[in-house]
């Protein structure tokens, strides 16, 4: 199987999309000028391209592809090259309706977007297949090609009827009866049996709550759908060039794809990421999404798009601070990007992403967001030889898994406030905190490799994910885990007993007696000074722990908040930010896990990848980090003896 490093060959890929068809071709030349100038080695081309490519129906114009293949190639840049599949051009949508996506509420998506196609029509998949085909024929032998980029950010939802017959045959497949779909679903509630296939729908628009059952298929599905669309377009280009890698870019920690699933069918794993830069918590947002890919990837990843300056889609989009686009750039190098891309190269100057910034920006050549890309650029081919390809070791993994989120944030649940994604953030955030690196890791995944483990939250644990964490603490793992973990199986059937008893047993709890949500901004008190936020529980322990931290005050005074047994801990409350961290650093230490340095000041940043220390400063001011023994920072070619010194943003990345 072809690899990112097959690519790369001892470089970081720097680039992003281009979208040159926008633009007068004699801004061509001048753009590729530039791109060597801020050394630019990789471009993307033709993402958004069909109506160029196919503007009626059978037609094919490459004359204007093939000018810009042979113009990069020229100038020593690679490219990217992308289906077009993921906007479809308006003929399409008026000769075949069927293409076109249906919402909940029966309303059809039309063209004037993008994305506007169903994942479930069989007369997009065979025009996509076709346009895939002739785009893989055509560039298949062409010197500048070095990778494939399928669609973009598959994100499409339909409820139409064509989608309900998929969904009816993928029922089939996964429940091969009525009556197992009908246990499965619990459809004897609220007098949903069903007797015949036909009367299976999608989730559409109902009086009061939907089955959540049935919800939680439904987007098992879509995400199943999505990925045969990208599989289809993926082995036409693979049957022409096999020797080159393909991918799909991931949106960061979106809920709508099984990211897990889809990345064991690619070659690459690639991710868009988009922190907020007035976001304090940004960096550390942009750290949990890069341990994610990364962790999908299995080593090397690729950051496919991100934003020189500001976005255009948040209600207020302020700019990227001076120093914040390279500082966030080399955190994720850091972090194992092999490779590190904008959308996009030249900024629009019409339609819906005008004021989405650019590599080059409307400033032009001298604008600040220009200039600070060259200055990465110069700054990645230094740091390249010494770090492609290398491996960040973590000794701790951080457990997620799609479906669990899937089932967590439906309707009529216990708390609207306990967002699934939120928690899995606050938990990475306290070990980012406390310096601990982290991958991230599916709970069927095998765990030993890890000295501690954490689980933020999974409402829903398969039996075999549960007698992995069993195992995993057997087997002398530190097992920390969080609340609302292992309520429902797989089907969102509520377990007996209110969690999976092999947990129970694991954590010395006998019974679960009751859920207590907190209102938003109230708090629970325990023991040694812990504050509680929005959630805890009503635990009777069977006795067995080894340590109780209790709650103090209210309803569950006296109750455990907090349980050791062994090397397993449940925590029934979202603690407050130190608290987590004090509690997760404890965790860590009894488990031989050390930070990547002591005496890390707060707003620094240390990863290590390879043999090299990274050192990240997320401040504005000076600030001064011990640094033992003697190391060659590669950033500036200076020395550094016990002590290194960073400022606004600052970075250097330390070899021995």
């Amino acid at each position: 199987m072809p690899r990112l490093s097959d690519v790369t060959r001892g470089r970081i890929l720097y680039g992003g999309d281009w979208n040159p068809e926008q633009w007068p071709e004699e801004t061509w030349r001048q753009d590729v000028r530039l791109m060597r100038e801020a050394g630019v080695n990789s471009v993307t081309l033709g993402v958004f391209s069909w109506s160029r490519i196919e503007p009626r129906p059978g037609e094919r114009h490459f004359g204007w592809l093939d000018r810009l293949m042979d113009l990069a190639h020229d100038h020593g840049i690679g490219v990217v090259l992308a289906t077009p599949t993921a906007s479809p051009p308006p003929w399409m949508g008026r000769l075949h309706p069927d293409t076109l996506p249906v919402d909940a509420d029966g309303h059809t998506e039309l063209w004037g977007g993008r994305q506007h196609f169903s994942h479930s029509s069989a007369t997009y998949r065979r025009l996509a297949a076709a346009i895939t085909e002739d785009l893989a024929a055509r560039y298949a032998a062409h010197p500048a090609l070095t990778l494939w980029h399928i669609n973009n950010e598959y994100c499409t939802h339909d409820h139409g009827d064509e989608a309900a017959a998929r969904f009816r045959t993928w029922l089939r497949h996964r429940y091969g009866s009525l009556d197992a779909l009908n246990t499965a679903w619990g459809t004897a509630f609220w007098s949903q049996t069903y007797g015949d296939w036909e009367e299976v729908l999608p989730p559409r628009r109902t009086h009061y709550l939907k089955n959540p059952a049935q919800v939680l298929d439904f987007r098992r599905f879509t995400s199943d759908m999505l990925l045969e669309c990208f599989t289809a377009e993926r082995d036409i280009v693979r049957r022409h060039t096999p020797h080159l890698p393909v991918t799909t870019n991931f949106m960061p920690l979106w809920s709508g794809q099984d990211a897990w699933r889809w990345a064991e069918e690619e070659d690459v794993v690639s991710v868009d990421l988009y922190p907020d830069p007035d976001d304090p918590s940004g960096a550390q947002h942009g750290a949990l999404v890069q341990d994610m890919t990364r962790s999908q990837a299995r080593g090397p990843w690729m950051l496919m798009e991100q934003a020189a300056g500001a976005v255009n889609w948040r209600p207020v989009n302020r700019p990227k601070p001076r120093g914040l686009n390279r500082l966030w750039s080399l955190q994720a190098v850091a972090r194992g990007a092999d490779a590190v891309c904008y959308f996009q190269w030249r900024q629009s100057r019409q339609g819906a992403e005008k004021y989405h910034s650019g590599m080059l920006g409307h400033a032009g050549p001298d604008g600040r967001a220009h200039q600070e890309t060259r200055r990465l650029g110069a700054d990645l081919a230094r740091i390249a030889p010494h770090v492609a390809g290398g491996a960040v070791a973590a000794d701790v993994a951080v457990l997620h898994d799609w479906h669990a989120w899937w089932v967590s944030d439906q309707e009529g649940r216990p708390s609207r406030e306990t967002g699934h994604a939120e928690i899995l953030g606050a938990w990475h955030r306290a070990l980012w905190r406390a310096h601990l690196t982290t991958d991230v890791a599916h709970p069927e995944h095998d765990l030993t490799g890890y000295r501690m483990v954490v689980v933020p939250t999974l409402h829903l644990l398969t039996d075999r994910a549960a007698d992995n964490l069993v195992a995993y603490v057997r087997g002398g793992g530190t097992l920390v885990c969080g609340f609302g973990t292992g309520v429902v199986d797989e089907d969102d059937r509520v377990r007996p007993g209110g969690m999976d008893e092999r947990l129970r047993a694991l954590f010395g709890i006998r019974i679960l007696h009751e859920w207590w949500p907190l209102e938003p901004g109230a708090t629970v008190e325990a023991e040694g000074g812990l504050r509680g936020t929005l959630w805890s529980e009503e635990l009777e322990p069977d006795g067995t722990a080894d340590e109780t931290l209790a709650y103090r005050g209210g309803e569950l005074d006296g109750l455990p908040a907090v349980l050791r047994k062994g090397r397993a801990w449940y925590v029934s409350t979202l603690p407050e930010p130190d608290a987590l961290r004090d509690l997760l650093t404890r965790a860590a230490a009894g488990a031989g896990v050390r930070p990547v340095l002591d005496g890390l000041p707060e707003a620094v940043e240390a990863v290590r990848r390879g043999g090299l220390l990274f050192l990240l400063h997320h401040g504005r001011g000076d600030v001064a980090v011990d640094v033992p023994g003697i190391h060659r920072d590669l950033l500036t070619g200076a020395t550094v003896t016990g002590r290194v010194t960073l400022g606004r943003y600052g970075v250097a990345v330390l070899a021995p």
